[in-house]
């Protein structure tokens, strides 16, 4: 044991003093200092020895031990400390980092909602996979009708009994809050919906809605085109327009297509948003609501129209194609 301990003194002695470079003498330390060194290994033979020679070897380890620090921390010393990483020149300008943002749709959503809060409108959710009654029947679209066709939407097969589809629209939720929340209401709902269009600059077959809904005794498309008209002038501007222009969907009646005025490209334009109606007394039925003591409108808007049209965007395949190039834009 003694010769073993002279021994490790000797050839570490001699390879510390052949170590030129900080490198190498860090790498002289992990072989003989570390916790897998050589002097870690020798002092695991200690429990092996005689218990007579036992005291005389702890303390020649601990001499050895001590000695190699000593010679470890001379030689450091002497050559100096290794350099950690490449070096780098302060002076030289730096790299200037990229800033994160929240995607333009998102951002639309937020504010979008940001408005319609400020008119005292609460934020409603619900299921995307719907089923046939809620995304349909519900909202007076009966069978046979062209809306439920196989090749308008995204079905996804039976569950015990009941057919099941990606929402084809967010008037799916006004049913479902109508189900479950207390009259009177006030309730906004944004969400993805889904219909199978072919991709073009203006089409895409996942988009997002936000729709509105408004249940109240004695009221009107009065009531309807106001908050149509506080919402455009507090997101477009005080210079803002909504018209409303006759059409027809099967859950309002009377129906009509909401146009607003924003300003693109340095003029003011009508843009085709949405639709908006007040609630066919048909949908109160389906929910229980007695038609003939409350009243009720309803309205949605497209999402990526609203962001297209305000930020002059062109095509709706951009908006879903994490291109940064084209979001840095916004």
């Amino acid at each position: 044991m003694i010769d073993k301990i002279n021994s490790l003194q000797l050839q570490g002695e001699s390879e510390l003093v052949a170590a030129k470079s900080p490198a190498q003498v860090e790498i002289w330390r992990t072989k003989y200092l570390g916790t897998n060194g050589e002097l870690k290994a020798l002092m695991s033979l200690l429990k092996d020895a005689p218990r007579d020679q036992k005291p005389e070897l702890g303390k020649r380890l601990n001499e050895l031990k001590l000695q190699l620090e000593a010679s470890f921390e001379s030689q450091k010393n002497l050559l100096g400390t290794a350099p950690i990483g490449p070096s780098i020149d302060v002076t030289e300008p730096g790299v200037t980092l990229g800033e994160g943002r929240r995607h333009i749709l998102s951002r639309t959503i937020d504010e979008i909602i940001d408005v319609f809060g400020q008119m005292g409108f609460a934020v409603a959710d619900g299921p995307e996979v719907e089923d046939e009654w809620h995304n349909f029947t519900a909202l007076n679209i009966p069978e046979g009708h062209p809306a439920r066709d196989a090749t308008d939407n995204f079905y996804m097969g039976e569950q015990s009994g009941v057919k099941r589809l990606l929402r084809t629209q967010t008037s799916t939720v006004q049913i479902r809050a109508m189900e479950t929340q207390p009259l009177p209401l006030k309730v906004v709902a944004v969400g993805r919906v889904y219909r199978p269009d072919t991709h073009d600059a203006t089409h895409f077959s996942m988009f997002h809605q936000i729709e509105g809904l408004c249940v109240d005794r004695n009221l009107s498309l009065v009531d309807l085109k106001t908050a149509l008209l506080q919402f455009a002038h507090a997101y477009f501007g005080k210079d803002a327009e909504v018209r409303m222009r006759p059409s027809f969907f099967p859950f309002t009646e009377p129906s009509a297509e909401v146009d607003m005025k924003m300003h693109i490209r340095g003029q003011w334009q009508w843009v085709e948003i949405g639709g908006c109606g007040m609630v066919d007394p048909n949908v109160f039925a389906a929910v229980g609501i007695d038609p003939e003591e409350w009243r009720g409108y309803a309205f949605g808007l497209g999402i990526e129209r609203i962001a297209m049209r305000r930020y002059g965007i062109s095509d709706i395949r951009w908006l879903f194609e994490n291109d940064a190039r084209f979001l840095r834009q916004f």
